[in-house]
């Protein structure tokens, strides 16, 4: 692998394409490229979930040429352990990935990821930006927690967002700014910051490699916090336009408090309004910002010719808060924080921009990739193909969602677990000693009521508990790891 910062990847680039094998396939089929679109911590803002005013263009504009997957769900809603089972296509059991900080190859050395899959059998495997898991923003420009063997090219941009930290506004300045509400409107233009270098060098990677096949990580650091993007995204959302969520006052009477993230013990950390509609009109900024930029890269695949025989995934490793039950960012098991986009587009497909109702996992990403290529699934995946829902999204399908989060505890930590089914959510702490909770999402999308203490869905929440109960390893992780096929 070739790790090269923008100024210098494109000579090392071509001569690295003049040893490229051509890859296998099966006879009749051809030869997909695929292009894996990252975003940090999108949160459920497109389709019936988007907020009013959010403007995503792009996005939209490839919704309509693929499938939106409207009930993605992640395994694990945090920025390292999610990554980590989307390339490996395994659950955080498997990778014992659960915090920022641990590398799934300590627990599989001999892991096959995505991107390793596809150099195996002749791709050209290639990264900008994030695709595993960085520091933000300290880690920008680095490696990061990267994985060596999934690519032959490596590009890490580093953009005036990351020097300009100091004019960054952070109204809670005991949390650093990777973890706080903060946001700065920038000034400069779009391929100044960050993600406008990684949509340039992803167009220049796109123009080297069109007449290869490839399979290009293309990872964009916003919408995760500093909301930074340029003063122009801000303009589009005036402060006066932005409405907060709102909560009922009884809101987190029937939660359990393990169920609440530990780093956010007050509700909007005790924000005022004025601060937290600062912060929402920042996330909108930044996500339209970001659409921008998958923009610039959507259209370079268009005028290369490439759209035809391009396989397009966009996915975001989580969901996220903007002030639902008080909350803000990532860490929770609520709708809000476990679910989160992903659109795929696949130009075989029968079915173009019918969103997809399903409930469907992120571990599902790998295998479908690769059988759409016309690889051999591996047998180990914890997902499945999604094939047959590109094909007719409105199919019968027995999909069911499971979601896990580590708290620390007093004693120990404590292992949140969540599984989801077309119509309800059940959670439990600790394996119910800290808390259950049961939602009904079809008369309760929001989550507002907990009927898990409910006498007339006592049944119900032992159902729902079976489908996982194979799979708990209780809350310390250093147990052995219980693989289920669930």
């Amino acid at each position: 692998m070739r790790t090269l910062h923008p100024a210098s990847w494109l000579i090392a680039c071509l001569s690295t394409l003049l040893v490229v094998p051509a890859p296998s396939s099966r006879a009749g089929e051809p030869e997909w490229n695929v292009l894996f679109v990252a975003a940090d911590d999108l949160g459920n803002v497109l389709g019936k979930s988007r907020p009013e005013g959010l403007r995503t263009p792009n996005l939209d504009r490839l919704a309509k040429r693929g499938t939106f997957f409207e009930r993605a769900y992640c395994q694990i809603p945090l920025c390292n352990p999610s990554r980590a089972s989307v390339m490996t296509g395994l659950r955080p059991d498997a990778t014992t990935v659960y915090d920022l900080d641990r590398h799934f190859r300590d627990q599989l050395r001999d892991a096959v990821t995505l991107p390793q899959l596809f150099r195996q059998h002749g791709w050209f495997a290639a990264r900008v930006g994030k695709i595993y898991h960085y520091d933000v923003p300290r880690g920008i420009g680095t490696n990061g927690l990267d994985d060596k063997p999934s690519w032959d090219l490596v590009v890490n941009p580093k953009g005036r967002d990351v020097t300009e930290e100091a004019k960054i506004t952070n109204p809670t300045p005991h949390k650093p700014v990777s973890a706080a509400m903060s946001w700065l409107a920038a000034g400069g233009s779009d391929d100044e910051q960050t993600d406008g270098m990684i949509a340039t060098e992803a167009i220049r990677l796109l123009e080297n490699l069109a007449d290869r096949p490839f399979f290009l990580g293309v990872g964009f650091f916003r919408p995760h916090t500093p909301y930074v993007a340029p003063k122009k995204y801000f303009n589009m959302y005036p402060l006066e336009s932005i409405r907060l969520p709102d909560i009922p006052s009884d809101d987190r009477d029937d939660i359990p408090q393990a169920a609440i993230p530990h780093n956010i013990p007050k509700p909007n950390y005790g924000l005022p309004d004025e601060d937290l509609r600062k912060s929402l009109q920042a996330y909108y900024a930044s996500v339209s910002f970001l659409d921008a930029q998958i923009g610039r890269v959507l259209d370079a695949v268009d005028r290369l010719g490439l759209r035809e025989r391009t396989i397009v995934v966009f996915w975001s490793d989580h969901g996220y808060h903007l002030g639902e039950h008080g909350l803000w960012q990532k860490r929770t098991l609520f709708d809000e924080s476990a679910r989160s986009p992903l659109i795929i587009d696949w130009p075989a497909a029968k079915s173009h921009g019918v969103p997809c109702q399903r409930v469907v996992e992120f571990v599902d990403i790998y295998p479908t990739v690769v059988d759409l290529v016309g690889l051999s699934i591996p047998e180990d995946l914890d997902g499945r193909s999604l094939r047959p829902l590109l094909e007719d999204p409105e199919r019968t399908w027995d999909g069911v969602a499971f979601t896990q989060i580590l708290r620390p505890g007093k004693q120990k930590p404590i292992m949140g677990r969540a599984v989801t089914t077309d119509r309800w959510r059940y959670a439990e702490w600790e394996e119910g000693r800290q808390g259950r909770e049961l939602y009904d999402h079809e008369t309760d999308p929001r989550e507002l009521t907990n009927l898990a203490d409910a006498p007339e869905h006592q049944n119900k929440t032992k159902r729902l508990r079976r489908l996982f109960s194979e799979k708990a390893r209780g809350n310390n992780p250093e147990t052995p790891v219980i693989r289920s096929r669930l």
